[in-house]
C-alpha cells in the first residue's frame, strides 16, 4: 500500500519537488558532498595488479580493464571507513556506473561486506543473464533481488540503480528496466566492513571488463546526474516513508507524554491535603474564598471553590391605605406605592415590562401588569420577575420514550435517537437497518447482516478480507505483478499473459515492437528493449525505438586499426580499411602499437585466453575456443579440459573443488561450477499462499505459514491494521516502541498483533 501512496503522492508534490531536484542536480551531476567516485578514491591503476587503465565510453574520465584472476582490488581500511560513513543510515542512494562486461563473465561489479554479511553487493550473471543486488534488510535478514537482464554482451552499458527506502529502480542505458517495493535495505554497516571492486573477495566473484563513472550519489533521484533528461520531478518513496517516520514518533512522543501526565497526576494526588485557596468564577469575574456579592436579586457567596446564590431577603411591608406594595424597576423587594385607580392601559407597554428581567414576560391585567416566567421555567421569587430553567429530564417531566434518550434544552427537552435508530416523530425511534439504506461501510464484495443498532459485513464466496475490505481470491495467486480482480480472474500488468498471469510477452517476436533499423529487440521480463547494433551508439536522446542510434565514426574517435599506407574509411555501422592508389599496402595491422603481419595470429599479453588476428588491416580478437580434444589446449583457460584433477572451481570455503558443471547448494544460494567461474543466485522458493504471517525454520531456506505473528520475520505490514500500547496510544502495522516502565523490552506492532520481547543489544 506504501507503493500506490508513493505514486499518488507524486501527482500531488510535482510541480514542488520539481524546483528541488533542479536544484541538487546541476551540471554532470550531484553536488561534490553528495557523490562518491569509487575510482578515484581507490586510486585505481596506481597499485593493482591485474587493472589496466584502457580507453573507455567517453574521454571526460579514466576508465579500467579487470583482468585475470588474481588481483586484489580492495579499499584501505581508512578509505573504506571514509567511504562508509557517507552510506551508513542512509536509506535514500544511487550506485551509477558505464561498464562494458566480458561474454560469460559472471562477476561482481561492487561488494561492501563484513565476513559474509553482504551489506550491499551488485552483481552480473551471464550464464543466467540476471543482474543481482544483496543486501542486509531492517530486520538483519540477508536478501536478494534478482533482475533478469543480460549484461555481459562485450557492449557498452550505463547503470543506475537506485535505492529509495523500500523502492529500488534499475536503470540501463537511461530507459528505467524495473521499478519495485522491496524489504527496506538497512545501511547499518558494522565497523572494520570491506570495500571491494570488480570482486566479492580475494578468490570470487571476479568480474571482467572495463568500468568506467563507479559513482555513489547519496542523494534521491541520483540517476538523473547520469541522464539529465528523465523526468526528475517525481518524489521518491522515501518522502512518503519520511511522513509515516514522523507520525509514528509522534506517537512514541504522545505516549511519553501520557506517562508523564500519569507521574503528574499522581504527584497531584499528594498535594490534596495541602492548604490551597481555591477560587470561584461567574460571568467571567474571579472570587476569592468567602467573597459575597449580590447578582440581580440574589445574594451570593464563594465557598470551596463553589458558588452559592440565595434570593434576596424582603421584610414584610406596612403601606398605608392609599398605597400597594408594588415592585419598582431596579428593586428586589416591593415598595409602597400610591395606588392605580386607572385600567384598560398597556402596563407593559408603559414601562411595567421593565421589572420582567431572566426567562420572564410582562403580562397586563386590569390594575396593572405582573410578571409570568415562560414555559419550560419556574420562578426564583413570588412575583415571577426572575425564573429558572426545568430540568425536564432530571425530574421525569418528559415524553422520550424507547431508544431514545433525553437530553435538557433551556425551557425544554430533545429525544435523541440511539446509535443505530432512526427517528420516527420527536418522541420515539426505531431500529435503523443500514443494509437496507446502504448506509454501511461493508465492502462491494461483501454481504451486510443487519444487527441490533448496527451491522456486520462478511465477504462474498471467492473473496478474503474482514467484510469492509474484501479482495479476491486466486488459487496460485497472480504472478508477475498481476492483480486479482475476482475469483480465480487474473489481470496481468503490460507484457505478461496467462491465466495467471505467468507468460512473458516476447514482443521483440510478436512483432509489437519495430526498431530502428540501427537497433534490435532485446526482450525483457514484461517488456523490450531497443539496443544499438554493433557500429552505433546512442546520441542521448535514448529514444524507446532506437531512433536516436547514429553510426559511430572509428575513423574519426581512432577506433580503428587500419595501417601501413591504408586510409580509413567510415561506413554506416563499420569502417573499411582502403588502400589508396600509387600505395603498396601490405594489408598489415597496428596493434598496441606493434605491427601486426596480414592474417597474422596472435595471443594477447594481458590476457593469455583471448586470440587476435589481422585481416587486411583490420584487428579482430575473440575469446580463445577451447578443444578439449585438442592434447594442446591451455588448460588455464580452458579448466574444464583438464583431465588430471576432478574438478576446476574452489568452494567458498576455500578446500572443496568442483568441475565445471557441477552445482551445489551454499547459505541458501544454488551454485554452479561453469568454466573455471563459480556463480550463484538464491534458490527458487514455492509461492506461500494465503498466508499473513511467514517464518523461515532454523536449517531451512524457503518460509512456511505460521499462526503466531510474534514468530513471524516476513510480514507484509497492513496500515489499516493498527495496535494499541499500554497508554492506549494506536500503532501503525511496523512500528516498534519501548514498553513503558522497562528499558530493554521493545515491542512491535504486527497487523494488530502487540508482540514484545528483550532487546539483547541492551543488555
Amino acid at each position: 500500500s506504501f507503493f500506490f501512496l508513493h505514486i499518488y503522492s507524486c501527482r500531488l508534490r510535482r510541480v514542488s519537488r520539481s524546483y528541488i531536484i533542479v536544484r541538487l542536480v546541476a551540471g554532470s551531476g550531484a553536488e561534490p558532498a553528495q557523490r562518491v567516485d569509487v575510482l578515484e578514491e581507490l586510486k585505481l591503476g596506481e597499485s593493482f595488479s591485474g587493472v589496466l587503465q584502457v580507453r573507455g565510453f567517453h574521454n571526460q574520465s579514466r576508465a579500467f580493464l579487470f583482468q585475470d584472476s588474481w588481483r586484489n582490488v580492495r579499499a584501505s581500511a581508512a578509505v573504506a571507513e571514509g567511504l562508509l560513513q557517507k552510506l551508513r543510515g542512509r536509506i535514500e542512494f544511487t550506485l551509477l556506473l558505464t561498464l562494458k562486461q566480458e561474454r560469460l563473465n559472471s562477476g561482481v561489479i561492487l561488494s561492501i561486506h563484513h565476513s559474509e554479511q553482504r551489506f550491499l553487493e551488485l552483481e552480473s550473471s551471464a550464464p543466467r543473464n540476471e543482474i543481482r543486488l544483496h543486501y542486509h534488510t531492517q530486520d538483519q535478514r540477508p536478501h536478494t533481488e534478482v533482475f533478469p537482464y543480460r549484461l555481459a554482451d562485450d557492449r557498452w552499458h550505463k547503470i543506475s540503480v537506485g535505492v529509495s527506502s523500500s523502492h529500488i529502480v534499475l536503470h540501463v542505458d537511461c530507459s528505467r528496466i524495473y521499478e519495485r517495493v522491496v524489504d527496506t535495505p538497512a545501511m547499518d554497516i558494522p565497523a572494520l566492513s570491506s570495500v571491494w571492486l570488480g570482486q566479492r573477495n580475494a578468490a570470487h566473484g571476479f568480474y571482467k571488463g572495463i568500468m568506467q563513472d563507479v559513482q555513489l550519489v547519496l542523494m534521491p533521484q541520483g540517476h538523473i546526474s547520469q541522464c539529465p533528461d528523465l523526468n526528475r520531478t517525481c518524489p521518491t518513496c522515501n518522502d512518503f516513508h519520511g511522513l509515516v517516520q514522523k507520525i509514528m514518533e509522534l506517537q512514541d512522543l504522545l505516549a511519553k507524554t501520557s506517562s508523564k501526565l500519569a507521574r503528574a497526576e499522581e504527584k497531584m494526588k499528594s498535594l490534596d491535603g495541602c492548604y490551597c485557596e481555591k477560587t470561584c468564577s461567574l460571568d467571567g469575574e474571579v472570587y476569592r474564598e468567602g467573597d459575597a456579592w449580590i447578582d440581580g436579586c440574589r445574594n451570593c457567596t464563594c465557598s470551596n471553590g463553589t458558588v452559592k446564590c440565595e434570593a434576596v431577603y424582603c421584610p414584610p411591608l406596612l403601606c398605608a391605605p392609599d398605597t400597594a406594595p408594588t415592585y419598582m424597576p431596579g428593586a428586589c423587594c416591593k415598595e409602597c406605592q400610591p395606588s392605580l385607580s386607572l385600567s384598560g392601559h398597556d402596563f407593559c407597554a408603559e414601562g411595567s415590562s421593565q421589572i420582567c428581567v431572566e426567562n420572564s414576560e410582562c403580562v397586563n391585567l386590569e390594575a396593572g401588569a405582573c410578571c409570568s416566567c415562560k414555559d419550560g421555567f419556574r420562578s426564583l421569587r413570588d412575583d415571577s420577575a426572575y425564573c429558572q430553567d426545568i430540568d425536564e429530564c432530571a425530574e421525569g417531566k418528559h415524553y422520550c420514550r424507547e431508544n431514545t434518550v433525553c437530553v435538557n434544552t433551556p425551557g425544554s427537552f430533545m429525544c435523541i435517537c440511539h446509535t443505530g435508530y432512526i427517528r420516527i416523530d420527536d418522541y420515539s425511534c426505531t431500529e435503523h437497518d443500514e443494509c437496507v439504506t446502504g448506509q454501511h461501510d461493508c465492502d462491494e464484495n461483501a454481504l451486510c447482516f443487519n444487527t441490533v443498532g448496527g451491522h456486520s459485513c462478511s465477504c462474498k464466496p471467492g473473496f478474503v478480507g474482514n467484510g469492509t475490505v474484501c479482495r479476491a481470491l486466486c488459487d496460485g495467486l497472480c504472478q508477475n505483478g498481476g492483480s486479482c480482480i475476482s475469483p480465480d480472474t487474473c489481470i496481468c500488468q503490460q507484457g505478461f499473459t496467462g491465466k495467471r498471469c505467468e507468460t512473458d510477452i516476447d514482443e521483440c517476436l510478436d512483432g509489437f515492437v519495430e526498431c530502428d533499423s540501427r537497433a534490435t529487440c532485446v526482450n525483457l521480463p514484461g517488456w523490450y528493449h531497443c539496443e544499438c547494433r554493433d557500429g552505433y551508439h546512442d546520441n542521448g536522446m535514448f529514444s524507446a525505438n532506437g531512433e536516436s542510434c547514429e553510426d559511430i565514426d572509428e575513423c574519426e574517435m581512432e577506433r580503428h586499426s587500419c595501417a601501413n599506407d591504408t586510409v580509413c574509411f567510415n561506413m554506416d555501422g563499420s569502417y573499411d580499411c582502403r588502400c589508396p592508389h600509387g600505395k603498396n599496402c601490405s594489408g598489415d595491422c597496428v596493434h598496441d602499437n606493434k605491427v601486426k603481419h596480414n592474417s597474422q595470429i596472435w595471443v594477447l599479453d594481458s590476457d593469455r585466453c583471448s586470440v587476435c588476428s589481422c585481416q587486411n588491416g583490420l584487428v579482430m580478437c575473440r575469446r580463445m575456443v577451447c578443444d578439449c580434444d585438442n592434447p594442446t589446449a591451455d588448460l588455464f583457460c580452458c579448466p574444464e579440459c583438464d583431465p588430471r584433477i576432478s574438478s576446476q572451481c574452489l568452494h567458498q570455503n576455500g578446500v572443496l573443488t568442483y568441475s565445471s558443471g557441477d552445482s551445489w547448494v551454499e547459505n541458501c544460494q544454488q551454485c554452479q561450477c561453469l568454466r573455471g567461474e563459480v556463480d550463484c543466485w538464491p534458490i527458487s522458493c514455492p509461492p506461500v499462499q494465503d498466508c499473513e504471517f511467514t517464518a523461515v525454520p532454523e536449517g531451512e531456506c524457503c518460509p512456511r505459514c505460521v499462526t503466531n505473528p510474534c514468530q513471524a520475520n516476513t510480514i507484509s505490514n497492513d496500515i489499516t491494521k493498527t495496535c494499541t500500547d499500554e497508554h492506549g496510544i494506536s500503532r501503525f502495522s511496523g512500528s516498534t516502541w519501548t514498553k513503558h516502565g522497562t528499558e530493554c523490552i521493545l515491542c512491535q506492532c504486527k497487523n494488530g498483533h502487540v508482540c514484545c520481547s528483550v532487546d539483547p543489544l541492551c543488555l
